[in-house]
């Protein structure tokens, strides 16, 4: 096993809802530090992982070696996934597991600019290439900054913070941002959460298109996976878990009526996912010991035989 700094969460948990066993070949969407991967590969299953940090197919080539030819690195968007592996002649697969959003590796490397608790450039580019977020802060109009704080931060006082962000431009580093976020809403040495947080978080999503990656992800998922397969999806905040829910409560029909009453209606497509687990929420002794766990939700669910809803429509 590679020493990683990264510790996956609910790894027992989407251990168990995956089942991975020699002969079974396995997505892993966002592979990081590898966590999720070496368990897969341990239990004897075949993994293509994807990830669009250089850094970090960089760092899996060590695990490459060590697995002799089960285990696959692409550097790309896991949203590619489908065409990646159809260049291969791979059109279906037993599992796909998804670690959403910025991985622990990336808030801690202060020269990435992901995070505040050390100062770095204002960066937060995933795949270090493309618009940075000192690129979209310093040329981006007050309203569309504050729309991305309030869609992606949830922040009620986006407005406020964009105008500060125009007036403190340009801005070039992360404790820059933090500072001009923290004086616009008044920031209190005693408080719990940081006022920035919702902010970096907001740059983040917007910079890197996560929730836009998440949703075609999702449908590449949905294509790739085999009858009987397993898709498994760790969220760490409710725009993200909001996207999964939403998409397996489609995909599996609940919630849709059909009358009786209504001669001629046309029934929507089949189910393609069914037994869907109710969110999964680490317990205690994983929250001490890796306290980034707390936010964390697991949702999985089995592929039916019915075609993709893309491919259905």
């Amino acid at each position: 096993m590679v020493d990683a700094p990264h510790i996956p969460v609910l790894l027992d948990e989407v251990v168990a809802a995956i089942a991975p066993r020699p002969g079974m070949t396995i997505i892993d969407a966002t592979f990081g530090a590898g966590g999720y991967t070496a368990a897969l590969l341990e239990a004897g299953a075949s993994v293509h992982a994807f990830d669009r940090d250089p850094d970090a197919i960089a760092a899996g080539q060590e695990m490459v070696a060590q697995y002799e030819g089960r285990l696959a690195l692409h550097p790309a968007r896991f949203s590619a996934m489908k065409a990646e592996l159809a260049a291969l002649g791979i059109t279906q697969v037993d599992a796909v597991v998804m670690d959403i959003g910025v991985s622990s590796m990336q808030l801690d490397q202060g020269d990435r600019g992901f995070a505040f608790m050390h100062d770095g450039p204002l960066d937060m580019r995933m795949s270090q290439a493309g618009e940075s977020a000192a690129d979209f802060l310093n040329t981006a109009d007050e309203e569309a900054i504050a729309n991305v704080i309030y869609r992606y931060g949830e922040e009620r006082q986006s407005r406020r913070v964009a105008r500060a962000i125009v007036a403190a431009r340009p801005l070039t580093t992360t404790g820059e941002l933090a500072r001009v976020v923290r004086r616009a809403l008044g920031h209190k040495p005693h408080d719990k959460k940081d006022p920035a947080t919702r902010t970096f978080q907001a740059v983040r999503i917007h910079v890197n298109d996560e929730l836009g990656e998440l949703e075609a992800g999702l449908a590449a998922a949905e294509a790739l996976l085999g009858e009987g397969g397993v898709l498994a999806v760790v969220s760490f905040h409710s725009l993200e878990d909001r996207i999964v829910k939403h998409f397996l409560r489609e995909a599996s029909g609940a919630g849709r009526a059909i009358s009786r009453h209504l001669p001629g209606e046309i029934p929507g497509p089949a189910p393609t996912f069914l037994r869907v687990s109710k969110g999964i929420r680490p317990g205690d002794a994983e929250i001490q010991r890796n306290p980034r766990a707390r936010s964390s939700t697991l949702r999985h669910a089995i592929r039916t035989g019915a075609p993709a809803r893309s491919i259905a429509a």
